[in-house]
């Protein structure tokens, strides 16, 4: 079973486009505030982590993840890999681009491969046709949540942490 989500959606870096390209070449920094991912690894222009969602009847899925950023002259691409041997993974495929404003424009698609197994016990007590249109069903509407709060994790990549204060307390 496959389940797509896309979103697009516009923020603007406040220290220009300089700034923007940088932050959008960077993995790291662009996805450290989006919530839903757990395990983010960067290696290389190798992407890799876990997509986290609460399916209704399956509970918590992780959906493993890689994908590959490639620069282009005025942002970047990520591009999926798929991955061999597990029950549930999801592609993520992305776009941003940079403008001299510092203004960004991100588009995400999101692929979820989910593999059901007619043997599972909850699978027989729904039917299975009947079992996957529940599943298919709540993981899309779940998918399209979690990507409707990208831009919003995105954005909080983009504030810098807190150093820890100095100051000394009077005596």
């Amino acid at each position: 079973m496959q389940i797509t989500a896309q979103q697009t959606f516009s923020l603007v870096h406040p220290a220009g486009q300089a700034a923007a390209l940088a932050f959008i070449r960077s993995p790291d920094a662009a996805l450290r505030g989006v919530h839903f991912l757990r395990g983010l690894e960067v290696l290389g222009s190798t992407v890799s982590g876990e997509l986290v969602v609460v399916v209704p009847v399956l509970g918590e899925v992780d959906l493993p993840f890689r994908s590959q950023v490639h620069e282009t002259p005025t942002g970047a691409e990520l591009r999926p890999e798929p991955l061999s041997g597990e029950r549930a993974w999801i592609e993520v495929a992305g776009q941003a681009t940079a403008e001299g404003d510092g203004s960004m424009q991100f588009a995400f698609q999101f692929r979820a491969h989910l593999h059901l197994s007619g043997d599972d016990d909850v699978a027989q007590h729904w039917g299975s046709a009947a079992f996957a249109k529940m599943v298919q069903a709540a993981a899309a509407r779940t998918l399209t949540r979690l990507t409707s709060e990208l831009p919003r994790g995105i954005a909080a990549g983009m504030v810098p942490s807190q150093p820890p204060s100095t100051a000394t307390s009077p005596a």
